[in-house]
């Protein structure tokens, strides 16, 4: 099995000075932490204006930071928006493939279209068209970052003429693409796409099975690709609080990941807010404490919070339903960095490598099982098609057009295309007149 940390950004009220700073800085110190001590994958949200649950709205600069504090730990977005108006597809592909160029191919790119009405409706992304440009963008984007050059596209939610978007990623035709699910459907989807599955929700082992089941069913036999290369992978995401003392462990992790429970819900489910002025973390403490005993949380949600051999136990549990990884929830609510630190490398040592000594011999194990089925599923794709060389339309320089208009009617280019670059136009215009003989 694999392992990777996953982080939304957390910042319970009230907030002070300098209180952003050190959690991005954190957060950096805990990735390159992760680097050193072996675990997978750095995944990160893209969230805006989800205030307390996530401050993490500019994933490409935070991952870019960690690229050049790590070396070998895998750059999750998990997830990149993808309808438009949050990013134009164009913009995704350059910036997912400058990532890998700057992190030396190590991107894992996760897309997603959001349910939280405060960045839906911040971005005027319209709710019952939301998933349908979700497959739109995502499929456009993979072409961008395939093909050379890009043949243009004009869909129901965006359009672009043919151009070449560069730079192209290190790992071709485009990294490994994931999609951010919250229930059996979205799974079902990620299988027939042939993208791997960050599923969001916090199930059992067994509730996983059936999850990754029905996933790798979907996939052998129904699988049209949306993207240039498949990725059949499923990501599992689990609380996260290690320590020797199992209560020890639930006070410095329960209540941290309770919040993130929460603050969820309150973004996506049932919470009223106000920009600027709701106050999450006080509503969470009045609602835990009317709860009691009873606060979410329980089976499948608190399964990674304990001593090492429960932690074990509860990573056995996923790796005898057939997940590939599981990601951590560690940074929630006010979980402190120095106890984020201290679990890392106590997991590190003490449990995971019992599941990384078998790691290389599963992954070529499923390869080898899986190999016929990508086969047969990449051979149903149906690929945009190039354009012919003679058909890629030219494009004239804007300079170039307003001298020319000039010129036909008899006047002088202005002065600010003949400056510095006239000698050149001239030259140019002589080769193109010796090539038209």
């Amino acid at each position: 099995m694999r392992f990777g940390i996953f982080y939304e950004h957390q910042l319970p009220r009230p907030w002070g000075p300098g209180d952003e700073l050190k959690l991005f800085q954190n957060a950096l110190d805990q990735v390159e932490l992760g680097d050193r001590l072996g675990i997978d994958n750095a995944w990160e949200v893209e969230h805006h204006f989800l205030e307390e649950y996530s401050h993490s709205s500019a994933p490409e600069v935070f991952l870019a930071a960690c690229s050049q504090r790590t070396k070998r730990i895998r750059l999750g977005h998990g997830i990149t928006l993808m309808p438009p108006n949050y990013n134009h597809p164009a913009r995704v592909a350059e910036r997912i493939a400058t990532l890998d160029l700057v992190s030396n191919g190590r991107v894992e790119w996760g897309t997603g279209e959001s349910s939280a009405l405060l960045e839906l409706g911040g971005y005027r992304v319209p709710v019952e068209q939301k998933r349908n440009q979700w497959l739109e963008a995502v499929e456009q984007c993979a072409n961008m970052m395939a093909m050379d050059p890009y043949p243009g596209f004009k869909g129901e939610y965006f359009e672009m003429p043919c151009r070449n978007v560069v730079p192209k990623p290190v790992q071709r035709p485009h990294p490994p693409l994931w999609v951010a699910c919250s229930n059996r459907e979205t799974i079902k989807l990620a299988a027939r796409l042939g993208i791997g599955a960050l599923t969001f929700a916090f199930v059992d082992p067994r509730e996983a099975k059936q999850w990754v089941d029905d996933y790798y069913r979907i996939f052998k036999k129904e699988c049209v690709p949306i993207g240039h290369a498949v990725n059949p992978n499923i990501c599992m995401v689990s609380s996260f609080s290690v320590h020797r003392d199992a209560a020890e462990a639930r006070r410095r992790g329960l209540e941290g990941f309770r919040f993130f429970g929460y603050a969820l819900g309150h973004h996506y489910g049932f919470g009223e807010h106000t920009p600027g002025r709701t106050n999450i973390w006080d509503a969470f403490q009045k609602a835990q404490a009317a709860a009691g005993e009873n606060a979410p949380g329980g089976t499948g949600g608190e399964g990674g919070i304990g001593t090492p051999e429960h932690l074990r136990n509860h990573l056995r549990g996923f790796v005898e339903s057939g997940v590939d990884q599981v990601a951590f929830i560690q940074q929630g609510g006010k979980n402190k960095h120095e106890h984020i630190c201290e679990a890392l490398e106590l997991f590190a040592t003490d449990v995971m490598p019992e599941f990384k000594e078998r790691e290389a011999e599963r992954e070529k194990k499923k390869a080898e099982e899986l190999a016929p089925y990508v086969e047969k599923a990449m051979a149903r794709k149906k690929r945009m098609p190039a354009l012919a060389d003679a058909d890629i339309p030219k494009v004239v320089a804007l300079g170039r057009q307003i001298a020319e208009r000039a010129r036909a009617a008899g006047q002088e280019p202005p002065q600010a295309q003949r400056r510095g670059s006239a000698q050149w136009a001239d030259a140019q215009r002589k080769v193109e007149a010796q090539e038209k003989k």
